[in-house]
């Protein structure tokens, strides 16, 4: 009873951080409503991954590993900074594509797999989600995990992970938001971009502030 109460704690601890507005959802969001479905949900699913290799690092010591090697930590912190900086500003500089545009672009892509990619990349690009789940981890887990639970619980993680994100893409790529974003693409990109970008410079400075 006690493990299960650990790891129900531990789910719902990360349910919180999962279901948080950040640089993931906006991805994720903006993926289903300008491109399609599909796509939206192939992202989801690269989040549900990445979610699921965070999960798996923090069992086996994620906050002990970052502890011992802090100048890797900043590295993965830069590189992952820059990476929503990058991501920002190619979503601003798609502002003026029209849907068709986008359309042509898709298909020359591989459009699922390119926003699978793009799922995973933005999942693992950002250091507070390394930290979240080594944190709880490290508070709510017991210090002997049983094997079958460590087998489960990244299973567990990625149904949460990409559960989410799959309800957000398909919400959000119905008719009626995808026709709202129609009216204002241009707008709503530019801010999505400014957002991302944003979110990866604050990212950045705090890499080397707190170095």
């Amino acid at each position: 009873m006690h493990l299960v109460l650990s790891l129900a704690a531990v789910l719902g601890a990360l349910a919180v951080g999962v279901i948080s507005p950040g640089p993931s959802f906006l991805m994720v969001a903006r993926t289903a409503v300008a491109r399609s479905r599909e796509e939206g949900v192939a992202a989801a699913l690269g989040m549900g991954v990445g979610g699921m290799l965070f999960c798996i690092l923090a069992l086996v010591g994620l906050t002990t590993l970052i502890a011992a090697a802090p100048a890797a930590y900043f590295v993965f912190r830069v590189f992952g900074a820059l990476y929503l900086i990058y991501l920002g500003w190619r979503i601003w500089r798609g502002a003026g594509e029209t849907l068709r545009d986008l359309a042509e672009t898709t298909e020359s892509e591989n459009s699922r797999r390119g926003a699978f990619a793009r799922g995973l990349l933005t999942q693992v690009s950002n250091p507070k989600t390394a930290v979240v789940y080594g944190s709880v981890f490290a508070a709510l887990l017991p210090p002997h995990l049983p094997t079958i639970a460590a087998i489960v619980l990244p299973v567990v993680v990625f149904g949460l992970e990409a559960g989410w994100y799959a309800i957000v893409a398909l919400a959000l790529s119905a008719p009626a938001p995808r026709a709202t974003y129609l009216r204002a693409k241009t707008t709503i990109d530019r801010a999505a971009g400014s957002v991302m970008a944003l979110l990866g410079a604050k990212l950045l400075y705090s890499a080397f502030e707190n170095r």
